[in-house]
């Protein structure tokens, strides 16, 4: 029997990169997947975000390894529509056991800007990375203690929620602390759902193969840090992890293997957060 047979998982951000990465290893691991992703730009973000025929794709692919997905446009900085597609999946599949806040953001700009584009870029920054998490747990919680079999919940963070880095810009400010606030939320939540077995974690990615990290404008960012960047080398020899480097993470910290694991700070960094 697959590991998380009978199971149901919500991730948000599931219409590429790690989001769809986590909704295939979850499905082929015996979950049934609800999925969100907003499918439409953010207009401080210097990348596209994901479009409605990369969630049908990502529905097609879960769908074609025999597994079964329910796949919603939904912003996650609007709870009403957090709440009605996880509520909808819900109603669909008859459960809800495990919760992956994936969705997320990186705005950047390696030009000067004026304080109006900079503010901007850290109310969206807060607005996705952080708010959209609260949304998420807001919104799911309520159907894990319904369920009465316990749960888990994984943020995905990063290397920036562990180390102070990301420049003096509006947006690398709001993704540094928007990714610390996950895991205050998360430590916090840990603590209160550890009654009804609820466990509660963090996973922190350092650069990750997905558009986030190879869009020229965040190439452009990193090229124009002090120093050229190296301090944002991995001591692995590896320049980028995949995403399905991360959604091995996640299924072990969603999984019966780690049962008693919760209120971790978990990186999947290549060493990044131990160097010097």
């Amino acid at each position: 029997m697959s590991s998380l047979a009978g199971k149901v998982a919500f991730i948000t951000g599931v219409a590429r990169g790690q989001g769809r990465s986590h909704a295939l290893r979850l499905a082929a691991d015996g979950a049934d997947i609800i999925g969100v992703d907003i499918c439409s730009d953010i207009s401080s973000n210097g990348y596209p975000m994901a479009t409605r025929d990369e969630l049908d794709e990502t529905v097609a692919l879960v769908e074609a390894q025999g597994g079964k997905i329910l796949g919603t446009v939904a912003d996650v900085r609007d709870f009403a529509a957090v709440k009605t597609a996880v509520d909808a999946g819900v109603e669909r599949f008859g459960r809800l056991d495990i919760v992956c806040a994936n969705a997320g953001i990186a705005p950047t700009a390696f030009r000067e800007v004026g304080i109006e584009e900079d503010l901007e870029m850290w109310t969206d920054a807060v607005g996705v990375n952080l708010n959209g998490a609260f949304h998420t747990a807001k919104a799911a919680i309520p159907h894990l203690l319904a369920g009465q079999r316990g749960g888990a919940m994984v943020f995905t963070s990063s290397t920036a929620g562990l180390r102070g880095f990301g420049g003096m810009q509006g947006g690398g400010l709001g993704y540094a602390a928007a990714k610390h606030g996950i895991v205050g939320l998360m430590r916090t939540l840990s603590n209160a759902l550890a009654p009804y077995s609820i466990r509660v974690n963090t996973v922190h990615p350092t650069a990750v193969n997905t558009m986030m990290a190879v869009n020229p404008a965040m190439t452009a960012f990193l090229e124009a840090y002090p120093d050229g960047g190296p301090h944002l080398q991995n001591p692995m020899p590896v320049e980028l992890l995949e995403p399905e480097d991360i959604s091995a993470a996640i299924a072990y910290l969603v999984s019966d293997a780690a049962k008693y694991v919760t209120g971790v700070t978990f990186p999947v960094d290549a060493g990044f957060c131990n160097k010097l």
